[in-house]
């Protein structure tokens, strides 16, 4: 069988906005990195945050080979992905008002800390509340959204705000509004969404940034090792002791 033409059009896409995000995000990526950094030196704990397929890209950097120890995810019971039923369900929650404060309020996130919140659209009113109240806890918050959502869409929340307009730095995914990169003749629903690919590279990105932060100023990137390489589980269970106070995926 030859190759697919729809396939090799979804790479070249998903490469076309790599490339973009690399080229015109790198200021803020290094910004963000150092944000982290400074919070890992400093005592400070890390959250990520995404609702629906956007906490893909937050979960992705929790509790893994070759990523930070101290990152943890910040779930929001029924919007973490498609493991609610119905699905719908989970989307209906990201429209809730009050839901991201009592969240907030009942995790361990304090001020100092650094929440990472991850939205594509940035619209509904689960992300905007949890950058707003997450910074008058006084959280440093980086959000990962799409800014054409914010020029195209119209904002759910009360305030008529989206997630960019509450951080301290974005990182935009470049990703158009409607995510899905191809159409094609006899095929009613464009398709092939890229935002996961892009997401998640931004948020390894960022953390490669952090790490090379860390190294600068003297302190050793507390970071994981795959458990399936010889010496894993000792050299994170080393990790995971010292930091032991920063980490809240584990008891």
């Amino acid at each position: 069988m030859g190759e697919s033409k729809l396939a090799g059009q979804f790479f070249d896409a998903a490469i076309g906005l790599l490339q973009k995000v690399r080229d015109e995000d790198a200021a803020d990526i290094a910004a963000a990195g150092t944000v982290i950094a400074e919070a890992v030196a400093g005592g400070g704990r890390l959250f990520a945050f995404g609702a629906g397929h956007s906490s893909l890209a937050a979960q992705d950097v929790v509790y893994r080979a070759g990523g930070l120890a101290v990152m943890n995810l910040l779930a929001v019971p029924g919007v973490v992905g498609v493991d609610v039923m119905p699905a719908t369900l989970g989307s209906a929650l990201e429209r809730v008002d009050g839901l991201a404060g009592a969240v907030l309020d009942s995790s361990p996130a304090r001020a100092g800390d650094v929440l990472i919140i991850i939205s594509l659209s940035g619209r509904n009113a689960l992300p905007v509340e949890m950058a707003m109240n997450a910074r008058a806890l006084g959280l440093t918050v980086i959000g990962v959204t799409s800014v054409a959502y914010a020029t195209e869409t119209k904002s759910r929340h009360v305030s008529g705000t989206f997630l960019k307009d509450h951080c301290d730095i974005v990182l935009d995914s470049h990703i158009a509004v409607g995510d899905a990169e191809l159409t094609h003749e006899g095929i009613e629903a464009p398709f092939a969404p890229a935002s996961t690919v892009v997401t998640s590279a931004l948020m390894q990105a960022t953390m490669a940034a952090a790490a090379e932060e860390l190294v600068r100023i003297g302190i050793e990137p507390p970071l994981l090792r795959s458990g399936n390489v010889d010496g894993g589980h000792e050299w994170n269970g080393r990790v995971m002791a010292e930091y032991g106070d920063r980490i809240f995926f584990r008891h």
